[in-house]
Parts: structure tokens; C-alpha cells; sequence
């Protein structure tokens, strides 16, 4: 496989070309939303979350500068094992997501925390099956719960923010049952941090680093932690 998977370096390119014949693309939104009103009490030294939200570069990039994570790493959740590479996914019909699983800190984040970030400056959750120029159901929104706790916390904040009027439509992210999360190949691990300059990486990812850093001053740092030290 090319270092640069094929089928986003075709959405790069035309994203490119688009920047290099107008003025640069709008920012990627910010939505001011509340804290969660039910969340799960810490316990641990260490607790994980799944969640998917388009191409997992950015996912992963976002998390890996959020204070409180210990590591953020690519991979594939919601089909079978079988099935769990990267071109099988693109396929579209693996019942894969493009996921992180996101190694945490109970003590100093809480799981409805790394929601709020998630459904603020990580995606659009109002967009099905899509994220940018990435379509498909495996670019679904989408949180895999571990447990009943954290089905019951993502499932009540889902609903408390349809109700807030922070979007002007309904969220569209699923919650699922993690039946199981498969790392990505090692190319697609901490991709944000290896290639800055790529242009996917410029156009699609790198503002949703910025806006946490303006959203989210207080979880934001500036050194990342990385999938593969």
C-alpha cells in the first residue's frame, strides 16, 4: 500500500485545486455546547473510549492533544475481524467505522468530556455517512459503548443536545454496541503528526487542532501523545 491511500489522495487533490483556484476553505465550525448533565464517575487509573467521526486521521489528531489522554490510536470498529483493513473498509460494505480508540485518564478527563470535544470541534455530527469528502458508511458518526454506562451517557447527551438548539439539525451519530476494535495498519497511526504538510492533513484536520486549542484552552496541550512513541 501507498503511504498516501488512494482514495483520499484523490479527495486531496481536488481539495487542493479548489484552495489553489479561490480563497481558502471556510474553517471547520465550532459548536458551542454545553457540558453533558449525566456523565460516568471516575474510577481507575485508565478508562477507554471508541468513537468514530470521518477519516480517523483527524480523530486521532484531535485526541492525541487533549490533557488527559494517554494515547489515541486508528483503527476499525463495528464489523467483523475479518474484515478490519484499510481496503476492505474503503469498500463501504464491511460494517466498519474509521474509529480511535482513546486511552484515558479518569482523573483528569471524564468520558462525557471527551464527548463534548468530540461532538464540538472533532466532526459535524449532523452529517450521515459523511465527513468532508470522505462518503460512506464507513465515515459514519458514531459512539461504540463498551458498557451500559457509557451507552446510557452518550445516549442522554445526544438527546440533551438535540434539545439545547446548538444545531440547526438532529444529530445524526449512532450509538453502538463495541464489539470489538482492531488498530489500523501502522502507515495510518499518528498520520496528523507525521504529515502536517499533507494536504488533506492542512485542509481537513489541522483546523479542528486549532479549534480545540480556542474552544477548549484547558484541555488542549501543545505536545501530543502518540499512538507509536
Amino acid at each position: 500500500m501507498s503511504a498516501f491511500p488512494s482514495r483520499r489522495l484523490a479527495a486531496a487533490l481536488g481539495a487542493v485545486c479548489a484552495f489553489a483556484a479561490g480563497p481558502a476553505p471556510a474553517a471547520e465550525p465550532v459548536f458551542e455546547i454545553p457540558p453533558p448533565a449525566q456523565d460516568i464517575a471516575a474510577s481507575g487509573a485508565e478508562a477507554r473510549a471508541v468513537l468514530a467521526g470521518g477519516c480517523f486521521w483527524g480523530v486521532q489528531g484531535v485526541f492525541e492533544h487533549v490533557r488527559g489522554v494517554k494515547r489515541a490510536v486508528a483503527g476499525y470498529a463495528g464489523g467483523p475481524a475479518g474484515a478490519a483493513d484499510y481496503e476492505t473498509v474503503s469498500g463501504g460494505r464491511s460494517g466498519h467505522a474509521e474509529a480511535v480508540e482513546i486511552t484515558y485518564d479518569p482523573g483528569q478527563i471524564s468520558y462525557g468530556e471527551l464527548l463534548r470535544i468530540f461532538f464540538a470541534v472533532v466532526h459535524d455530527p449532523m452529517q450521515l455517512n459523511r465527513q468532508g469528502p470522505d462518503v460512506g458508511t464507513q465515515y459514519r458518526s458514531a459512539v461504540f459503548a463498551a458498557d451500559a454506562a457509557q451507552r446510557q451517557a452518550a445516549q442522554a447527551y445526544i438527546a440533551q443536545l438535540n434539545r439545547s438548539g446548538a444545531y440547526p439539525r438532529p444529530l445524526a451519530t449512532a450509538v453502538e454496541d463495541l464489539k470489538g476494535f482492531y488498530p489500523a495498519e501502522e502507515y495510518h497511526q499518528d498520520y496528523l503528526l507525521r504529515h502536517p504538510e499533507s494536504p488533506y492533513i492542512v485542509i481537513n484536520d489541522l483546523p479542528k487542532v486549532r479549534n480545540l486549542a480556542r474552544a477548549f484552552p484547558a484541555r488542549y496541550r501543545d505536545a501530543p501523545v502518540r499512538a507509536r512513541p
